[in-house]
């Protein structure tokens, strides 16, 4: 790619559309891919779903090893470790793709994700050779061990220990860990713990058949029925010196970066899910009838199956633009001579800020579309026959998985400030231009040219919007910023809305670019009201901070601004939700 764009970069410059990979784009071999994938979910997985939800024994682990066999465990391994090799982005497409087979899902993204990466990325070339080959196959199960009864948010509080036995071969290891998914079955555990009264986590690789490891019973949860849950106690387990992950005290760090792939994964996660409850949904809507007609004939209907595709449109446009950002990032990184290892790791860490939006965007999104889905269903889907009542209740832990959503909110404006102190962002720049902008009479900007133009215009007054709130929450809080976290929130959404809008407008300029408008027209509509919708959002987001902390004529000025960055054209949301409803409608299906 021609412009390389840092992580968080996207508040304060314009990118061009044919700088983005667009998923329209993906090679035959990627489809390919995303096709074994999708023939794996419906011969092997949508048919033992209610079994997988009982929790039938070895039904899981024979699932995943058949899902070895085809490759599909190894899709980020290296072909030399016994994996496909394939880049960041398509591992993403692996992921939606597979997404569709309810709690299998969630034993996949664990086993190949949080359970395979830490050792992949940060292991000696020892402790690949010995254990990535069995967990790329699917002979090894893997599982992550992380959280405690009282640390989730606060990882680095774990209070599990570890202590060098007096002849220095191994570490002994004592704790209790919860919500460990895959724990019920899995052969080998990421821990981690700290070091005698180290006040940093270390790593360990552990496995599960070591003296000394019990598991409490499976934990029933409201959804996700079908992934095995378990705590998982380690008492006097002797781990060999040679197991431990990385160096000492670097846990912390492994356990952050690990969880940025998660969070971007998710996102990619939860759009396969929207894609099938929103499939779900239009099915049924037109074979219902009432006062003797197809329910999808109705606007409330159609009002709710346009903004679905919405919706998981713009997420799926800003995961795989991010996601190849990262793959561009990890060449770049690669060419100035980091491993692929080093190079992956320190690209998606890059790219953190917009992995935590992702992670938010896309759960959020998946709530509305299978809440909706489900009320298109109606009483029908109330009930435990229909599919839509699963999909809504395996949602739900989303919003909680990889880092709560309020967690990630706050993460997202701290990272960004963070770098812009560093001096990695030029945040305070931009932000002062726009306060002397406010200062100035208003001009008229003439819009620019093309179908988009008044959208991509009305893009720079969000930035505008969102660098006047930031930037004077940071002069006016100082040292107190950190606990404002109401404050943090807004800023947050602000820059959540103006992350999927650009996202949305790059993959649909693009799309016009490469077929003209007329075979874009649905996409024209969905990114219209998109950004429509946004400007509304935005700017409730950004007075709610605004009154926070701002008061008298500084109050006044910025209320004006936020009035102004926010403005748009005059658009017709209803003749754009009826264009798209009436598209997915006579498709049948999510079809985009």
């Amino acid at each position: 790619m021609k412009n390389a764009i840092k992580g968080g970069e996207f508040l304060i410059k314009s990118t061009d559309p044919n700088d983005v990979f667009i998923p329209e784009n993906w090679s035959e071999e990627e489809r390919m891919i995303a096709q074994m994938c999708d023939d794996f979910i419906h011969t092997e997985v949508i048919p033992v779903v209610e079994r997988m939800d009982k929790m039938e024994d070895g039904l899981m682990p024979s699932l995943l090893e058949k899902a070895g066999e085809l490759g599909m465990l190894g899709m980020s391994v290296p072909e030399e470790l016994g994996g496909m090799g394939v880049d960041f982005k398509t591992s993403l497409l692996a992921t939606e793709r597979l997404a569709m087979g309810f709690s299998f899902s969630v034993a996949y993204g664990a086993h190949t994700g949080i359970g395979t990466l830490p050792l992949l990325y940060y292991g000696n070339e020892a402790q690949k050779q010995k254990y990535i080959p069995k967990l790329a196959s699917g002979e090894w199960k893997a599982a992550y061990c992380l959280t405690e009864p009282g640390s989730g948010s606060d990882a680095n509080g774990a209070k599990t220990r570890a202590k060098l036995s007096e002849d220095g071969k191994y570490y002994v290891l004592n704790g209790q860990k919860m919500w460990i998914t895959n724990g019920g079955f899995a052969n080998f555990f990421t821990v981690f713990a700290k070091i005698d009264d180290d006040d940093t986590l270390s790593a360990f690789l552990v496995e599960a058949d070591s003296e000394g490891i019990s598991l409490n019973p499976e934990e029933k949860k409201m959804g996700i029925k079908g992934s095995s849950t378990r705590q998982v106690f380690f008492n006097n387990v002797k781990v060999p010196v040679e197991n431990l992950l990385s160096e000492r005290k670097n846990g912390f760090k492994i356990a952050l970066n690990i969880l940025n792939i998660g969070r971007i994964k998710l996102a990619a996660g939860v759009m396969g899910a929207s894609k099938q409850a929103m499939t779900t949904g239009i099915q049924y809507a037109n074979e219902r009838e009432q006062f003797g007609r197809a329910i999808s004939k109705y606007g409330a209907i159609r009002y709710k199956i346009a903004e679905q595709a919405i919706r998981t449109y713009m997420v799926e446009a800003a995961t795989y633009r991010a996601g190849q950002n990262i793959d561009d990032a990890i060449h770049a990184l690669m060419d100035a001579g980091l491993s692929k290892a080093e190079a992956t790791l320190k690209g998606i860490e890059q790219f953190a800020p917009e992995c935590a939006i992702l992670k938010v965007a896309g759960s959020e999104a998946l709530d509305y579309v299978v809440d909706e889905a489900l009320q298109i269903h109606g009483g029908m889907g109330y009930s435990a026959e229909s599919s839509i009542e699963r999909s809504y209740r395996d949602s739900r832990i989303n919003r909680i998985f990889e880092g709560t959503n309020e967690i990630n909110r706050l993460l997202t404006v701290d990272m960004i400030l963070k770098r812009a102190m560093k001096g990695e962002l030029d945040l305070m720049g931009p932000a002062m231009k726009v306060a002397s902008e406010l200062m100035s009479i208003p001009e008229t900007p003439e819009v620019p040219e093309g179908t988009l133009g008044a959208e991509f215009q009305a893009l720079e007054g969000f930035k505008k919007a969102v660098l006047m709130v930031a930037g004077s929450a940071v002069q006016k809080l100082m040292q107190t910023m950190a606990k404002e976290q109401e404050v943090l929130m807004n800023i947050s959404d602000m820059a959540i809305q103006i992350y999927l809008a650009e996202s949305g407008l790059l993959r649909v300029q693009q799309l016009i670019n490469q077929k003209g408008e007329e075979a874009a027209k649905v996409q024209i509509a969905m990114v219209k009201t998109f950004v429509y919708d946004a400007a509304d959002k935005i700017n409730k987001y950004g007075k709610d901070a605004l009154h926070s902390f701002a008061e008298g004529d500084e109050l006044r000025m910025m209320m004006m601004g936020m009035k102004r960055f926010t403005k748009t054209e005059h658009f017709n949301p209803k003749e754009a939700r009826q264009l798209i409803a009436q598209t997915l409608i006579d498709a049948n299906q999510y079809c985009f």
